[in-house]
């Protein structure tokens, strides 16, 4: 399932919405064992597709997304729901009012909503694990983590159940469960796409970002999604987009980027490199700072955000968050100003390795999906703590905002899916997304779990 493809044939009358609509709800029923979808909007989706079916057969024109479903985040507010977070300590709230501006302009391009997608606990987790609405399980082995916090979202693409679906990533959310569940993911440039109606975890962090199958499903998405927005006071506007250069130069970041890797892993990006021409290596020297940094903005702004639920209702918050989110309250306020101005040095360290090179590549998670449970994996002969481990290749670039996707192929020796980031400079996703193009024709593709099961 395509969204290109499905937009295509919905816009020429190959194909109807209310048809489209109808294959993703059976495909959102036959993927129920996943638990990667906390809410289908069946009743609103197919509402939605027969208005635009109707447009169409009145000559009206119903968008350049017509007809193609996709899911969000249980994190955006969809009108008349309580925008849940995956978390108890948001069930009082008062039921969203309108949609996330996300939702609205993609139902603008005639894209229709047709489920809202399980997640970490208010997205602080990589693992996809959730005390409330329970784990959501690996498309492709579903004894296995699909990753997190956007773990629905991207479990839902791997599967082939929708084409297109949102997430968000703070320090990586979009980039690991896109590297583990097998699907394209992309976490563009720090408030270039409009947060209004997105429940914030760590607003000087957080990115609004995208699951699809190929980086061409991802382009036709974003373009729908980077409008202006006059209610977000903080979207980034930059330069208009302009098409990417074909001759792009390529390095693969080392040092901190270098190990514990699995063999898939460093395989993946070895052939990543020789795909984009990428002939050198250059090194992030804070990569190990930034990380740090990362960690102490997220804990801190994160516990000052939930400080008055845990003091008042401390059992709505599942075990995984309550006691980080404690610790985070408690983090003095010189400690998040260190780590602010960390941020630009890292920033300008990074933009001085793009002087040389349009397009920098490097591993997305130490290792191919770990079992779920799991406090430890090895990697490469280290014990890696999973929750503080799984995000140490995206967690570093996270504080300079610049736009990274993840390009996926299968491990030769796990079987399991392994991914790449390919981190651009800001405002520059054209040309991240043409790179990850050129890395499909070389072999970095995944077919959707749904389907190697139907050929195995």
């Amino acid at each position: 399932m395509s969204v290109v493809a499905t937009a295509a044939a919905v816009r020429s009358g190959r194909d109807t919405a209310a048809d489209t609509v109808a294959r993703a709800l059976a495909a959102l029923e036959a993927a129920g064992g996943l638990n990667a979808a906390t809410h289908v909007h069946a009743e609103r989706a197919r509402a939605r597709a027969a208005t635009l079916d109707a447009r169409i057969a009145k000559g009206d024109e119903p968008g350049p997304l017509a007809g193609v479903p996709f899911a969000v985040k249980n994190l955006f507010d969809v009108a008349g729901q309580v925008t849940r977070a995956g978390s108890r300590a948001t069930e009082a709230d008062a039921p969203a009012a309108q949609d996330a501006f996300a939702i609205r302009v993609l139902e603008a391009a005639g894209a229709v909503l047709v489920a809202s997608t399980n997640m970490d606990e208010l997205a602080y987790g990589f693992s996809g694990e959730n005390a409330h609405d329970g784990d959501t399980r690996n498309p492709h082995d579903a004894r296995l983590s699909a990753g997190g916090s956007s773990s629905g979202s991207a479990a839902l693409v791997a599967a082939g159940a929708v084409p297109l679906a949102l997430g968000t990533d703070t320090n990586g959310s979009v980039r690991v469960p896109a590297a583990l569940s097998g699907v394209v993911g992309l976490k563009p440039t720090y408030g270039r796409l409009s947060r209004a109606g997105v429940h914030s975890f760590v607003h000087s962090l957080d990115h609004v970002g995208l699951f699809a199958a190929t980086a061409e499903d991802i382009g036709a998405a974003f373009a729908a999604l980077d409008a202006p927005d006059p209610d977000d006071p903080v979207q980034a506007r930059g330069p208009a987009p302009r098409p990417a250069k074909q001759d792009l130069r390529a390095a693969r970041l080392g040092g901190w980027f270098a190990a514990p890797l699995h063999p898939d892993v460093a395989e993946a990006v070895e052939a990543a490199g020789a795909a984009l021409g990428a002939s050198r290596s250059a090194e992030l020297t804070l990569a190990e700072a930034a990380r740090a940094a990362a960690f102490v903005i997220t804990t801190a702004e994160g516990g000052q955000r939930h400080l008055a639920g845990l003091a008042r209702h401390p059992e709505r918050f599942g075990p995984l968050v309550r006691d980080r989110l404690r610790a985070g309250a408690l983090v003095p306020a010189a400690w998040t100003g260190r780590a602010q101005k960390l941020r630009r040095r890292v920033t300008d360290e990074l933009a001085a390795l793009h002087r040389d090179a349009d397009i920098l590549i490097a591993p997305a998670t130490p290792c191919p999906a770990f079992p779920l449970g799991a406090a430890e994996h090895e990697v490469a002969g280290e014990t890696l703590p999973i929750r503080l481990g799984i995000g140490m290749f995206t967690q570093p670039l996270t504080l300079t905002g610049v736009p990274i996707g993840v390009a996926v192929r299968r491990g030769a020796r796990s079987g399991l899916p392994v991914g790449v980031q390919v981190i651009g400079r800001p405002f520059e996703e054209e040309a991240v997304l043409a790179a990850m193009t050129r890395l499909e024709r070389e072999g970095f593709v995944m077919p959707p779990a749904a389907q190697e099961t139907a050929h195995a």
